[in-house]
């Protein structure tokens, strides 16, 4: 058998092994990853060795893994979480980077090797803890919000740490010349990404994306993550940073959440082998011979960690509980920081012995962080009296087994607007869930009897637990972009052809909601101004009857799907129910009667009118005759129940 297939089957035999292992005690894969690093590497059993080859196949881990922070980063999120990551976040991490300076220079270590563990020490387990958070319904909490937002800056520096470690090597001029040098280059390929290569990237990716081939799709998406890479190692900086704007430069195309489920497996199995190079590197003797330091570094630093992390939040203005929630979660050491160790030690700029005093900590520490967040909440309640969130949880929980529902609205954010949408669903007996981040709310809202839970509406298993497979239709009452576009992408991955309205501030991104699968966009200035101009024209005379005409008109414009209902065909008051136009939305799959026939063929005048068609990553059109239906076409009808369904019959069997 050759050697390397024999070292490929040890890993995969090995990682299988631990890794169901693992899963069976709710331990994180990380984990287990590094355990068979360190009993199959060579101070161990020695069945594989750690050698350059093993090394560079496992950097392409971090590459994939800074690829997907990439993807992450959105300004708008930085805005909306300012607080969070320019705040608590750069506070947390310069403090505890400052603070191992100062102590190791104290102990007669260089600045370099403060800088290098004491950013090591600043990082936390993004996987683990936005994991736990998933899984206990928590990120969108108000300390899973602060804790997300202290990881994406930690995220975020850590790619500076990268960029910069390689420089420290040098000494004195030549060490300030290294680091200037790396800061301007890593500024020029930031701003080329930005602002130069958003256009071309969207251009590119939607003409592969038109081409239908998901091949294709991956091995474009591989081209661009490497390729940036490439570059940016070529210029002098890491593979790291290139992947990381790779990240960014698709995160803000409407690609991005495709792309983040492709390149997962690879990101998974990739950084998979970079934990096993990194638990290689262990040395149990050495660690055995320092245990002392090592039980010192677990303890002293996570302690210190949780203690300056609550101190933080209750300086920018949690409470109590909220503040010890978020310390116990980001108190343990994370993947980042392996990675950042990994590259200080080809460098030589962390002593062997320290090195696994430290990385033995810090796998230690990760070991034992499931458990120290499991029992958070117990800790929490103990010392915090009459917390609220535990009331909610449980509320939360009790109302979650009653959603049965069919046929109903799935109505995203309770807030006004969410509550007076619940209203006049009630007032037409029409059933709905409503899904809110806000325990408070979800708290009144269920004791007054209303069918509202604590959930986050962007993920996939909130929208599934909701009933979106039975669902008529998803309002989004909400005016954040970002939760709405991951909203839409869930939808059309599970149910393309359900009505989605959005709602908005302005018409900025009207496109971009539109083109992600919205049925429907309301702007909340368009109807703030009819009512202004309403009310106005009123107050100066001009008839009722003339002000709704210029309303109507305006609406009838704006908006597709209430073209037809402005012209009194629904006025009439003694027209019966089952006679009333209605819209009703039709997927056209691949053996659909009107998969490459054109409008004009298909003969519905007279019997129905096409509202608008909806065509995966383009804004809904208002088809002419030439108009030539395409498999995956969400068409929506207006017409009569009983001209819908011969329409339908025509569209789908001919």
């Amino acid at each position: 058998m050759p050697e390397t297939l024999a070292l490929i089957l040890v890993l995969l035999a090995s990682s299988v092994v631990v890794v169901v292992v693992c899963r069976f005690v709710r331990l994180p894969p990380i984990l287990g990853y590094l355990i068979v690093g360190l009993v199959v590497g060579p101070h161990a059993l020695g069945w594989v060795p750690d050698d350059r080859a093993t090394r560079t196949l496992a950097e392409f881990g971090v590459v994939f893994l800074l690829f997907s922070i990439g993807l992450e980063f959105s300004l708008a999120q930085l805005k909306a979480m300012r607080r969070a990551v320019f705040g608590l976040g750069l506070a947390q991490v310069g403090i505890t980077t400052a603070a191992a300076m100062a102590v190791l220079q104290v102990g007669g270590y260089g600045w370099q090797h403060g800088l290098v563990l004491g950013g090591a020490l600043a990082m936390s387990s993004t996987a683990i803890v936005s994991k736990m958070l998933a899984e206990r319904g928590e990120l969108a909490s108000p300390h899973g919000r602060d804790i997300m937002g202290v990881l994406l800056f930690q995220d975020l520096a850590v790619v500076a740490f990268l960029i910069v470690i390689p420089s420290l090597e040098a000494e004195g001029i030549a060490l300030a010349t290294a680091l200037s040098v790396a800061a301007v280059k890593a500024a020029a390929a930031l701003g080329l990404v930005l602002y130069a290569g958003q256009r071309p990237t969207r251009w590119w990716f939607s003409v592969v994306a038109r081409l239908r081939s998901r091949e294709l799709f991956m091995l474009n998406l591989l081209l661009v993550t490497l390729g940036l890479a490439a570059l940016t190692e070529i210029a002098g900086l890491s593979l790291a940073l290139g992947a990381f704007l790779a990240g960014m430069l698709i995160a803000e195309t409407e690609f991005r959440y495709q792309v983040e489920e492709d390149i997962a497996p690879f990101r998974d199995v990739l950084l998979g082998l970079f934990f096993v190079t990194i638990g290689m590197s262990l040395d149990p003797g050495v660690v055995l011979r320092q245990w002392g330091w090592v039980l010192a570094l677990v303890v002293v630093p996570v302690a210190a960690k949780l203690v300056l992390v609550v101190l933080l939040a209750r300086a920018f203005g949690s409470p109590p509980a909220q503040s010890l929630r978020t310390g116990f979660y980001l108190a343990q050491a994370g993947e980042l920081a392996l990675a950042m160790m990994a590259l200080a030690s080809q460098h030589r700029l962390v002593d062997g012995t320290i090195l696994q005093t430290v990385l033995a900590a810090m796998v230690l520490s990760m070991l034992a962080a499931p458990l120290v967040i499991q029992f958070t909440e117990p800790i929490v309640r103990r010392l915090t009296a009459n917390d609220w969130l535990a009331r909610a949880a449980h509320l939360t929980m009790v109302a979650s087994q009653a959603m049965a529902r069919q046929e109903h609205v799935i109505v995203c954010g309770y807030g006004r607007s969410g509550q007076n949408l619940a209203r006049l669903l009630e007032a037409e007996e029409i059933p709905f869930v409503a899904l809110d981040n806000d325990p408070q709310r979800v708290r009144e809202a269920s004791g007054a009897g209303a069918s509202v839970v604590y959930g986050d509406a962007g993920r996939r298993e909130t929208l599934v637990a909701a009933g979106l497979a039975k669902a008529r239709a998803v309002v989004v009452t909400f005016s954040d972009v970002p939760l709405a576009m991951r909203i839409l992408h869930q939808v059309q991955r599970e149910r393309p052809e359900l009505p989605v309205v959005v709602r908005t501030v302005d018409d900025t991104e009207l496109d971009r909601l539109l083109e992600a699968g919205a049925t429907e966009v309301v702007p909340e200035v368009l109807e703030g101004s009819l009512m202004l101009a309403s009310h106005s024209l009123l107050l100066l005379g001009v008839p009722l009857n003339r002000v709704l005409a210029r309303v109507r008109a305006i609406r009838e414009q704006r908006y597709s799907l209430f073209r037809g209902f402005f012209h009194g065909a629904t006025d009439t008051a003694d027209a019966t129910e089952n006679l009333q136009p209605r819209l009703h939305s039709l997927l056209l799959n691949e053996r659909a009667a009107a998969v490459g026939r054109t409008l004009a063929e298909m003969d519905l005048a007279g019997l129905v009118e096409i509202s608008a068609v909806r065509r995966p990553g383009r804004r809904p059109a208002r088809p002419g005759p030439d108009w030539r239906f395409e498999a995956g076409d969400v068409v929506v009808l207006l017409g009569r129940p009983g001209n819908l369904a011969a329409a339908e019959g025509r569209l789908l069997e001919g």
